[in-house]
């Protein structure tokens, strides 16, 4: 991992809080790439409360100061852009550990989110390419983590946290507003045909960057696209009364956009230029693994992963110059090489918060009890809205196996090597409710064996 270029701290007391940050970034590295354990919560709390005792002693030691980098504001009004690399990285790499550990809905954890975000609202206002369903869900984990901020009771000494996350999430919620209010110019009937444009323009580039290019996906898109400028009338969308509807312009702009980007692409046929090969396939490399791991999560995925990915991608999206790549000549990106890659990056933005939303309150050491509930749960609905069972003597397997894992409790706890993990609340839940669709089943089992019986109630009638 690429060690971050700042400029050294001339003041002595900051070169000693530097030294302090880069051996706790250090510590947290080697935990994350430590797979013979899980991560305890305990290690976690130890290097998280060093973090914060460093950004204090920062804080305190920039209060009053005047300079090009603090403006005399010390770190808690605005960490993001005064703090170190440093501190940035081991919020960063702490707030994945807090989800490791199953500490989802605490502050810290939404810290490595919140970036995610920022980023994935500003490709989608860049590209100016997303539908109502892709804000939607955003909104939803911005009010989600907006409750988890202001619902956390501030202790001393990191008061400070919660401003940089509330300060994050007002920054988010204003490029989503704005990109709400260019998604309140269409008229409901028009609605559908721009997000199905949307649509296909994704589908598009995810054929274009397959390993293997077939022209004739392609076509078929393309023959949506003609089906959809055959429903225009003197070259607009109208409505019933035969007037352009609002946001018409932008619609035939989108289409005439997936129009250009299809003869592109059945050009290239999945070639790339060789300047940027390298990056290319790096961010297909790493769209590819993203994607496994989406299908995979909940038995392969360690949050702290995710660390790794990320900062990869923000190095390639910030080496960008005004917008746009520019190879060892200085030369800029055509635009069908700019368009590929800004997809990849989007694309794999798209799946870390994703994997970051879909991860469980629940700490590694217990996700394998938790993932078997998972799985047993889904197994009794799926029997349940089959038609259940014919005699109790099938639910043997199920309740041999909930009886297994309730076995595995000490005092009503599920213990780990000694210790008591975190999501104890959410693995005893689940248990609960694999108990519960057992037992339902077994009385309509019992039931129906009674009413099969000879000279049941229903017979002598």
């Amino acid at each position: 991992m690429e060690t971050p270029k700042i400029p050294a701290p001339r003041d002595e007391g900051e070169k000693r809080i530097l030294a302090e940050l880069m051996s706790i970034r250090d510590q947290l590295q080697l935990r994350k790439l430590d797979r013979t354990t899980y991560v305890r919560t305990q290690d976690v709390m130890v290097l998280y409360e060093k973090t914060i005792e460093q950004v204090r002693q920062l804080n305190a030691a920039r209060t009053g100061k005047k300079s090009e980098e603090n403006q005399g504001n010390g770190l808690s009004r605005a960490p993001d852009k005064v703090a170190p690399s440093w501190v940035r990285l081991c919020f960063q790499l702490l707030s994945l550990f807090f989800m490791t550990i199953g500490r989802n809905n605490e502050a810290p954890a939404a810290y490595s989110l919140t970036s995610t975000i920022k980023r994935l609202l500003d490709h989608l206002d860049e590209a100016n390419l997303f539908s109502a369903k892709d804000l939607a869900s955003i909104e939803h984990t911005l009010e989600r983590l907006s409750a988890i901020v202001n619902n956390t009771k501030t202790k001393e000494p990191a008061p400070f946290l919660e401003t940089l996350l509330s300060s994050r999430i007002d920054r988010c919620r204003e490029t989503l507003d704005a990109l709400k209010l260019r998604l309140k110019e269409y008229h409901d009937t028009i609605i559908p045909t721009h997000e199905r444009l949307v649509s296909i323009l994704r589908q598009m580039a995810a054929i274009n960057t397959k390993p293997k290019f077939k022209p004739e996906d392609i076509n078929k898109l393309r023959a949506q696209l003609k089906d959809i400028e055959s429903q225009m009338v003197d070259g607009h969308f109208v409505g019933p009364e035969g007037k352009p509807l609002a946001g018409s312009e932008q619609v035939i702009a989108l289409l005439e956009r997936c129009q250009t980007y299809s003869e592109i692409v059945l050009e290239k046929r999945g070639q790339f230029p060789e300047q940027w090969k390298f990056v290319y396939d790096t961010l297909t490399g790493i769209r590819n693994e993203l994607d496994k791991l989406s299908l995979t999560q909940a038995w392969s995925l360690r949050e702290t992963d995710l660390y790794d990915y990320q900062r990869q991608l923000d190095k390639i999206d910030e080496n960008r110059v005004d917008g746009n790549w520019v190879d060892a000549k200085g030369q800029p990106a055509d635009l069908y090489v700019q368009r590929t890659l800004l997809y990849l990056i989007r694309r794999s933005y798209g799946y870390i918060y994703h994997l970051m939303i879909s991860s469980e309150p629940v700490s590694e050491a217990l996700l394998p009890i938790y993932n078997q509930l998972q799985t047993l749960k889904r197994c009794l609905i799926e029997v349940q809205n089959s038609g259940g069972v014919s005699s109790v003597r099938e639910l043997y397997p199920y309740s041999m196996k909930l009886n297994s894992i309730d076995n595995l409790r000490v005092d009503g706890k599920f213990m780990v090597s000694g210790d008591i993990p975190e999501g104890q609340g959410s693995v005893s839940e689940l248990l609960s409710q694999c108990y519960d669709l057992n037992y339902e089943l077994r009385v309509a089992a019992e039931e129906m064996a009674e009413q099969e019986k000879p000279g049941s109630k229903d017979e002598n009638e």
